[in-house]
């Protein structure tokens, strides 16, 4: 007969499975949960294992992982619902069939016969001999050796004390007890030195070499509360250099004023080191017998080598107190942080939860505030399952849960692997709340917009209103003085100056809000530095200012924005014009060269002969409304690298090799072999 396993939450599910098989084939053994079922599965007292498990999840593939880890060989049979996402997955790690509820009789039993052969199975039975009983022997001097029975009461006895394991004074204490009733010792102490980092504040070397009673025996608790050892001198001081047994007989003792106090206040006849077989731990001071008889040598060896079980002991409570001290700081300090800090097993289960994940993830119904995996949305739940099984980091991302609109988690989910391990044995999920920082960003971009524009009002609003002083102050006096040839004169210049600095400013918010090309060509270069000198010489009149340029006789033909690069090369030269008004020097230099990409471009380079640029313009005259003059708005070079960015090009502020003029350098690329000369 063969005995079924079958695992579901629900016991209907497993009487469907008993009603469709013949009962005189199988054995159904149902159990509600995994860990349920593990002793079958540990021992091998399943042929198969059939479980009831839901494929549209994680835990429904991770439970199926855990089962196929615990029987390795034992088939396999998964009922799920109607949704498989995991069908695959589930066939890849070794699952047998998978099947959709409910249970049907006639495919379940056929698929069980596939599973066996029809042939018998034999099983060899073992026979079990009775051990031959046997009499105590005895020694060739007719000593009596103790029987096997007297040997395990002696170390059942002595396995007392590991019921103490984890209490270090717990376990001395049993052990001079053990020592009494075994050797009838009097008095005795325990003497240990302070671990490093056991407590919460520094450990100093000084404190380290003190040794401080842990336990006594016979001994008044008020003595040994004022009493102290040391590594350094008398009793403390002897063991820690020579690592031996110490009488108070002994010619050391004799020639050491201090061990011989000690002795006395102790009422001690001998020290024992106390050993971890490396250092020495502490000191025992031991009395005689209850009868008055000293310890002979045999037993005084005995003692030292308990003892240095003893220390092992002690140092492996110390090693786990300072364990266990970390790990509640680490804990406390994830507890308090302001990000969710989750820990994942490759269980699935959560091993650490502090107060902001509950708070982010957490349900409100769980009474118990603890977190469980299935309380992690879908997609964090995912993403935590593929670093379980790749052992690999994901790269920090954004996350907005459906159900709160305006909430936003910096995700970062990274595997806890040791240096030799295959896979992470765990995985940290941290979010952290960028939802106020966010809002606090869009404040700031917000703010800052609203502060844009109300310095372009301030400067649109002085700009323009010089501009239409002159104009109203000629409409005042229109009435009266039309007939007045100069007064006509100067209205013709009043309206041509306002039109002037009126369509500039259109201008230069035209081609502010313009991202792209509006109608690209092939033109010349050089009548286009021509025309954009002139057009400067309009808002910066000079009697004398020849243009310098530089070109080398060499046609260069540029692709783009015509009008647009007209512009641009008119506020560079306005610029280099109004450097030294009163004698103004502009020179412009043209050259190809090669960029960092190892195509063909071409350098602008206009230069004035003012005072150049200090340090705080070379960096913010490129920016908007940065003006040092009292007129205008402060927009032409930021215009102007708008504009040559458009066309993929660079618009810097160089500092000169020479003088301390100032030079705009702007460069374009020539995107055709037709741009250069022939």
């Amino acid at each position: 007969m063969k005995t079924l396993l079958v695992i579901a939450e629900h016991p209907d599910f497993a009487e469907a499975v008993r009603t469709g098989i013949n009962a005189e084939q199988y054995r159904v053994v149902h159990r509600a949960t995994l860990d349920e079922a593990e002793p079958l599965l540990v021992h091998g007292l399943a042929e198969a294992c059939i479980l009831d498990v839901e494929l549209a999840n994680v835990q429904g593939i991770w439970s199926f992982e855990k089962l196929r880890r615990r029987a390795p060989k034992c088939p396999i049979i998964i009922y799920t619902g109607g949704h498989w996402e995991w069908e695959e997955e589930a066939y890849l790690q070794g699952a047998t069939h998978v099947l959709s509820k409910p249970v049907r009789p006639r495919m379940l039993s056929a698929l069980l016969d596939r599973l066996w052969p029809a042939a018998p199975i034999l099983r060899a039975a073992q026979a079990i001999e009775p051990l031959p009983s046997s009499e105590p022997a005895r020694g060739s001097s007719g000593a009596f050796v103790p029987t096997v029975a007297q040997a395990m009461g002696v170390l059942r006895d002595f396995s007392g004390i590991l019921t103490h394991s984890l209490d270090s004074e717990a376990m001395l204490r049993q052990f001079l007890l053990l020592l009494r009733e075994l050797l009838g010792i009097n008095r005795a102490a325990v003497f240990l030195r302070q671990p490093f980092n056991s407590s919460p504040g520094p450990t100093s070397s000084s404190d380290v070499r003190r040794l401080t009673a842990a336990c006594a025996l016979g001994l008044s608790p008020g003595l040994l509360e004022h009493f102290e050892l040391s590594f350094d001198a008398g009793i403390g001081g002897h063991l820690f250099r020579f690592g031996r047994i110490l009488r108070r007989q002994s010619d050391d003792v004799r020639q050491d004023l201090e061990a011989q106090k000690e002795f006395e206040l102790l009422g001690a006849q001998v020290a024992v080191p106390i050993l971890d077989r490396e250092t020495v731990l502490g000191v025992a001071v031991f009395d005689g017998r209850i009868t008055g008889e000293p310890l002979v040598n045999a037993e005084l060896e005995l003692i030292f080598h308990l003892l240095e079980q003893l220390g092992l002991a002690i140092k492996n409570i110390w090693l786990h107190d300072q364990l266990v001290a970390n790990h509640e700081m680490m804990a406390e300090i994830l507890r308090e942080l302001s990000s969710a800090c989750v820990v994942v097993s490759r269980d699935l289960l959560v091993l650490h939860a502090n107060k902001a994940a509950r708070k982010y993830f957490g349900r409100a119904e769980r009474r118990s505030g603890e977190m469980d995996f299935s309380d992690l949305p879908q997609a964090l739940g995912a993403k935590v399952y593929q670093v379980l099984k790749t052992g690999s980091a994901i790269s920090s991302f954004n996350y907005q849960p459906e159900d709160a609109s305006g909430t936003i988690y910096r995700i970062n989910i990274v595997p806890f692997q040791r240096q030799q391990a295959g896979l992470p044995a765990s995985a940290l999920l941290m979010a952290e709340d960028l939802t106020q920082s966010e809002q606090l960003r869009r404040l700031e971009l917000e703010t800052a917009n609203l502060r844009l524009i109300k310095i372009m009002a301030e400067r649109l609003t002085h700009e323009i209103g010089n501009a239409m002083v002159p104009l109203s102050t000629h409409q005042q006096l229109l009435g009266d003085k039309w007939k007045d040839p100069e007064f006509r004169a100067s209205l013709d210049l009043a309206l041509a100056d306002g039109v002037k600095r009126v369509t500039r400013l259109i201008n230069q918010m035209r081609f502010l809000a313009q991202d792209n090309l509006s109608s690209p060509e092939a033109f010349p270069i050089a009548p286009l530095i021509e025309e954009a000198y002139q057009e400067a010489c309009k808002y910066q009149p000079v009697k004398s200012a020849p243009l310098r340029y530089d070109s080398s006789n060499k046609p260069i033909i540029l692709n783009g924005d015509r009008a647009a690069l007209k512009h641009a090369l008119a506020e560079v030269l306005l610029n280099a014009l109004q450097a030294n008004p009163s004698d103004p020097k502009v020179g412009v230099r043209l050259q190809t060269d090669a960029n960092g990409n190892g195509l063909m471009a071409l350098e602008i380079e206009v230069q004035d002969n003012g005072g150049g640029f200090s340090a705080e313009a070379i960096k913010k005259a490129p920016s908007p409304f940065f003006t040092t003059r009292n007129v205008g708005l402060g927009l032409g070079l930021t215009v102007s690298r708008k504009i040559v960015e458009t066309h993929h090009g660079k618009l810097e502020i160089v500092t000169p090799k020479t003088g301390h003029a100032g030079v705009v350098r702007i460069s374009l690329p020539l995107d055709s072999p037709m741009s250069l000369p022939a």
